[in-house]
């Protein structure tokens, strides 16, 4: 309807004299339903143009503009120009015939041949996957399925942090554990906790190690497989990577997350890459030592300091690893290239943007997504759900309260920007406040009429004279799933999961109304069919909807 009356008013336009080059009429859709389905302010924008006033410019195109009464019922003027359009019964129909033939395709794009790679959770395995992770993993994993909406073929990768000081004293924790366990009769030491208590250790376990009972279990594991004796670091570090990342692969599939490939940091030491880009970035005068270090010069990027590359140490800052991924991610030839980071990445992301520039690849086609952090909140007040693995809150422990659903629901019904608050009292709550149980309780009830309409002889895949939806209640749902494909592209444009989650309550509103005003069994055969079909429509529309959002469905409640 936007693109048909965006061509109906430049032709308009063109008999009045012409709008400007590039012009483009811009539509809006009226918070107040006596303002119409659609409305633009095209006369507003154009006034100087024309040199008249707003008002005379919108009385002129809507004497001008030629409209299909099956599609458009009336054109109005508005205030001090606003033009505002009616959508005609017909089409409303026709539209949600349309809808139902289209299925579970509805609202979704061909596939358009581009590619998109979308980098998410990239949690270093040094631990259980945490509360704050899990924003991560479930925002990018349905950004992915927003973009494969829009036709994109995507890859979701986990950059897999194998290399670095932190795999070192993930290796150095465990051996000390290790070490204890073969040697009973150790020096230990007391220090404090992440949470503040006093805990005692192994002599030997580091300053900054890693203290959860999961670094026990994994040193446990390798006394009784194999005795006293081992002193590799390789083989602890080895042992801790693989039993952690199998623990974050069965978290995230308890979500319905599944990457598609892995990228390991350490590739780009062992190729060479990070080292070429330091000799490559002295070379253009971008980069230089300094105190033993080696200095990146993002004040050349408009930063008001310069940025350590490589410590004095000879060890790498994460920016000169990460400049290396993201250069392999744009030789791979993605159109789109998603990051999902936290916060606390606000400040360096453009460093490693920056370096990617300098080395001479575009960065057009990088979008950064940063999310805030989140609050877990019972009773009002800030909560840990537990504190089994040292100060970890685990996004299984939440995951065990609350249930899967209920975690990816409220990890995406604010946006992105917002710091989220989950409210764990009413994630527990099984009503109509809890706006996941909502949604799924109208796509169940949605179910339930179906079935007890076809046990009475109505079929909710007959034909059906759809013309016969006049009733306000009626033409308002019908409008409301009308919006789905436009939600679908603007949450995938704009990266925020949370239009859809909002519009998917706005559906489910529309049909408790529809379904108020009008009956459907016990109602003249004719309209009960109408009426059923749509109702199939808004099930459709929350069940394609919900699987975007990797909520399920249910049938029954």
């Amino acid at each position: 309807m936007r693109d048909y009356l965006s061509a109906q008013i430049l032709a308009a336009l063109d008999t009045m004299g012409g709008a400007p080059d590039g012009f483009e009429v811009e539509f809006q859709q009226p918070n107040n339903p006596d303002h119409g389905d659609l409305a633009t302010n095209a006369a507003l924008q154009l006034a100087r143009h024309f040199r008249k006033a707003p008002r005379a410019i919108a009385d002129e195109l809507a004497a001008q503009v030629e409209l299909d009464p099956e599609q458009v019922s009336s054109v109005e003027v508005a205030g001090p120009g606003f033009l505002n359009f009616r959508f005609a019964p017909a089409y409303l129909s026709n539209a949600l015939r349309g809808m139902l033939k289209a299925g579970s395709g509805y609202g979704r794009v061909a596939p358009t041949g581009k590619t998109a790679i979308v980098e998410f959770v990239s949690a270093n395995p040094t631990g259980p996957l945490t509360v704050g992770h899990g924003r991560n993993a479930v925002l990018g994993d349905t950004l992915a399925t927003l973009l494969q909406t829009q036709g994109f073929a995507v890859t979701r990768e986990y950059y897999f942090n194998d290399a670095g000081r932190q795999m070192r004293v993930l290796g150095d924790s465990v051996a000390a554990r290790y070490n204890a366990l073969a040697d009973p009769g150790h020096a230990s030491k007391e220090i404090e906790a992440a949470g503040g208590e006093t805990i005692t250790v192994p002599e030997s376990f580091p300053e900054d190690g890693y203290q959860g009972d999961y670094i026990q279990e994994i040193a446990r594991t390798l006394f009784e497989t194999h005795g006293a004796g081992l002193d590799d670091a390789h083989v602890f570090r080895r042992a801790a990577q693989e039993r952690i990342f199998e623990e974050i692969e069965g978290t995230l599939g308890r979500m319905g997350i599944h990457m598609d490939g892995y990228f390991n940091e350490r590739t780009v030491y062992e190729s060479g890459a990070i080292w070429e880009i330091v000799d490559a970035l002295k070379d253009k005068g971008l980069a230089f030592e300094k105190d033993g270090a080696v200095w990146f010069k993002t004040t050349e990027f408009g930063k008001d300091q310069d940025t350590v590359l490589v410590k004095s140490s000879g060890e790498p800052t994460y920016r000169l690893p990460d400049i290396a991924y993201h250069i392999d991610k744009v030789k791979r030839g993605f159109d789109r290239i998603v990051d999902i980071f936290g916060a606390d990445h606000i400040a360096t992301f453009p460093d490693v943007l920056s370096g990617v520039q300098a080395m001479g690849h575009a960065t057009d086609g990088i979008h950064v997504v940063i999310y805030q952090f989140v609050t877990l909140v019972r009773g009002g007040e800030p909560v840990k759900m537990s504190t089994r693995k040292a100060t970890y809150v685990t996004l299984d422990d939440l995951m065990d309260e609350v249930g899967e659903d209920v975690t990816r629901f409220f990890f995406l019904m604010r946006s992105p920007n917002t710091h989220l608050e989950f409210d764990l009292d009413l994630a527990k709550e099984a009503g109509e406040k809890n706006p996941v149980f909502y949604l799924q309780y109208a796509h169940a009830r949605i179910a339930s009429i179906i079935r007890k309409a076809e046990e009475v002889g109505l079929q909710a895949g007959g034909e059906a004279d759809l013309t016969l939806l006049v009733h306000e209640a009626e033409e308002n749902l019908i409008k409301e799933l009308m919006r789905y494909p436009a939600v679908l592209k603007r949450s995938a444009a704009s990266y925020e999961p949370h239009r859809l989650a909002t519009y998917l309550r706005e559906v489910a509103v529309a049909f408790t109304q529809f379904y108020g005003n009008c009956r459907i069994i016990g109602e003249e055969e004719g309209i009960a069919v109408a009426r059923l079909q749509l109702a199939r429509a808004a099930q459709q529309v929350l069940a394609s909807g919900l699987g975007v959002l990797g909520i399920s469905a249910p049938e029954r409640m």
